[in-house]
């Protein structure tokens, strides 16, 4: 016995820029109070250490104000990123933050030292 299974046509692939905007946008909407609530534990923390708060609770890497701050402050630039994204249709990343692999100016050769000959 042979069984065939037809299957209906989906739509078809879109090859253009920005197609997964409504993720990002959803993404990007879900980073933002993920960051707050880091942003809180750090300052939660920095009170904690000055003796103006009581202790959090929190044990681990995260007990540290430092590393939540900063992790913060990364899912902050993530979800700016993202609605970017959303907003525009294309990914950029901001200048400030690309790593520059080639040299600020081009490297010119050495000049030729002419070596002073003993006679």
């Amino acid at each position: 016995m042979i069984v065939r299974i037809q299957l209906g046509t989906g739509r078809r692939v879109q090859r253009k820029a920005g197609k997964n905007r409504h993720l990002a946008l959803a993404c990007g909407a879900l980073l933002a109070p993920v960051a707050l609530v880091a942003y809180v534990v750090g300052f939660w923390r920095i009170g904690s250490d000055m003796g103006l708060l009581a202790d959090s609770g929190i044990t681990g890497i995260f007990a540290h104000w430092q590393v939540a701050m900063a992790t913060g402050a990364l899912l902050h630039l993530a979800a700016w990123m993202l609605n970017r994204y959303a907003r525009r249709g294309e990914f950029e990343i901001p200048s400030a933050l690309k790593l520059r692999m080639l040299p600020l100016r081009p490297s010119q050769p050495a000049p030729e030292r002419r070596r002073a000959h003993s006679g």
